[in-house]
């Protein structure tokens, strides 16, 4: 994939993953606003309900007290104090129509206490106000000169019964003048707050905490719950025992500790399900982003190893070539000893090829576990010294050496002879490849509970922490400067490591730059 298009698909989708995160992020924050802001309006409502419901007990309750006492008194004063009246004339029926509406003072001399003002003074006066209403229609009889008149009645209806809403607001008015002088523990309890307070918030659906209190012109009161504190001013409050004119030196205050929590509840589900499918779309856009950049690397592990093959195929190719075109010479075709020795070249050269194949197939049957692998009873150390004749030629001629230090008592395990041997001489070909002086290879035995350890430690280049975490990986080669200056094609430790797993052992490295590498593989012992 060209780099300037990978690396702007990365930046689109980084933004719109961003872009996805900010609007989930706005739309929670908007919801919980929303039901912030629809939670202030209900519990406004259950204030306002409350404290109504309240004023109006209180109210009903003066009002029962007082037609209770009305009954009880005697006779009454009764006067009136208002009375307006009409009269129209109909001249063509010679009809008089007569409206009266008046309204009849009745005093009782009730106790002052029956307002519970403590004053001790007796004297109040109780009155009861009734509303009579008369309406009559009268006819005009001429008499017999034309000048003499009488008024006989058609119609006459009188009706005597409550006040107007004005009126009863009056009457109301006076009460509440009386019931101002009570302490506000005698005009509401605590038990009546909370039945009120709690049918309403129920109906409302709000299950949370609440702690309540009244305040009288900013002060405490005795009348709260028991964790209600006047100090945290509470954003919800509504005015009690409301005069006419609306206002009150009393307030209801209420407080909601766990509000947020609740908030958050309430939304919880949708918030969860956004979540969800947000962390659905970063798990999604991770993966792709891996995926992305995991293929650009096979793709250039893919184009190293193809390069690396090419190049390890194509010396020996041109070997053979010169070598046939050597044996065709004819000065060369008669001469017996350089044709034996232009045909070993041949072989040779065909050995290497043959072995890069059987390299690659034996990686791809691993893979498919199409490889079949039997086990033997064999002796680590008899392994090691086969491995080390493979190699030690080569180590000699670039004038290195390879010391054994074997010191497990223990040897003997269950493994393939052959390809345990494969993966000793791919370990050292390794150590060998990738010293740049003389190879100096040290290789160590030793038993660690039930298994033998086997440690080859070289003087090599070494590997930075990057290379140690992928030097196991199939095709993956560290770069070195010229792609070709170490030949190889990054299946050598990756066939150990599968080889080793196989074995139910266990393989690692370690490496510091410039300082060498040493490479272990345990083994469980029988």
């Amino acid at each position: 994939m060209n780099r300037r298009l990978f690396v702007l698909l990365v930046i689109l989708m980084s933004l719109s993953l961003i872009g996805i995160i900010f609007v989930q992020g706005y739309w929670i924050k908007k919801s919980v606003e929303d039901k912030e802001e629809q939670f202030s309006n209900s519990v406004s409502d259950v204030l306002d309900k409350v404290a109504d419901n309240i004023t109006r007990r209180e109210r009903n309750d003066y009002f029962d007290r007082y037609v209770n006492i009305k009954d009880s008194v005697g006779d009454l004063k009764s006067s009136h104090f208002k009375n307006f009246f009409f009269v129209d004339q109909d001249i063509s029926s010679d009809e008089i129509h007569y409206y009266s509406h008046g309204i009849l003072e009745e005093e009782y001399n009730i106790a002052s206490t029956f307002f519970d003002n403590g004053t001790g003074d007796d004297t109040t006066t109780i009155k009861n106000y009734t509303s009579r209403r008369l309406k009559a229609t009268f006819k005009e009889d001429m008499g017999l000169d034309g000048h003499q008149s009488r008024f006989t009645p058609i119609e006459k209806i009188e009706k005597i019964g409550g006040l107007t809403s004005m009126e009863i607001s009056a009457f109301e008015d006076m009460f509440g003048e009386f019931a101002k002088r009570v302490p506000i523990h005698n005009r509401v309890s605590k038990q009546e707050i909370e039945l009120l307070l709690e049918r309403e918030l129920n109906n409302r659906n709000i299950n949370t905490d609440y702690e309540y209190g009244i305040a009288s012109k900013g002060l405490p009161t005795s009348v709260k719950s028991r964790k209600f504190s006047f100090r945290n001013p509470s954003p919800y409050k509504t005015l009690i025992f409301k005069d006419s004119e609306g206002n009150s030196n009393y307030a209801l205050l209420i407080n909601f500790p766990k509000k947020k929590r609740f908030l958050i509840r309430s939304i919880l589900g949708m918030a969860a399900l956004s979540l969800l499918f947000t962390l659905v779309i970063i798990v999604a856009y991770s993966s792709a982003i891996y995926q992305l950049i995991r293929q650009k690397q096979i793709s250039e592990i893919k184009s190293d190893f193809i390069n690396n093959m090419t190049h390890e195929f194509k010396t020996p190719i041109a070997t053979i070539n010169l070598a046939v075109e050597a044996i065709k010479n004819p000065q060369v075709i008669d001469d017996k000893e350089k044709v034996m020795r232009y045909l070993q070249m041949i072989r040779d050269e065909n050995k290497r090829m043959h072995a890069q194949v059987e390299n690659v197939l034996r990686i791809s049957k691993l893979e498919k576990n199409q490889l079949d692998i039997s086990k033997d009873r064999v002796d680590v150390h008899d392994i090691i010294q086969d491995a080390i004749a493979h190699v030690e030629l080569i180590v000699a001629d670039r004038g290195g050496y390879i010391e054994t230090h074997l010191k497990a008592n223990r040897t003997e395990v269950l493994a393939n002879e052959m390809h345990f041997t494969n993966v000793i001489v791919n370990i050292l070909d390794n150590a060998i490849k990738y010293s740049p002086m003389a190879p100096k290879i040290d290789i160590y035995t030793e038993v660690v509970k039930s298994n033998i350890v086997i440690q080859v430690k070289d003087q090599g280049a070494g590997m930075s922490k990057a290379v140690l975490k992928k030097v196991f990986e199939k095709f993956y080669r560290e770069h070195t400067g010229d792609i070709h200056n170490v030949k190889g094609h990054g299946l050598g430790l990756a066939y150990v490591k599968r080889i080793i797993e196989d074995h139910q052992g266990e393989v690692y490295a370690e490496s510091e730059k410039d300082k060498g590498s040493s490479f272990y593989i345990k083994l469980p012992l029988i």
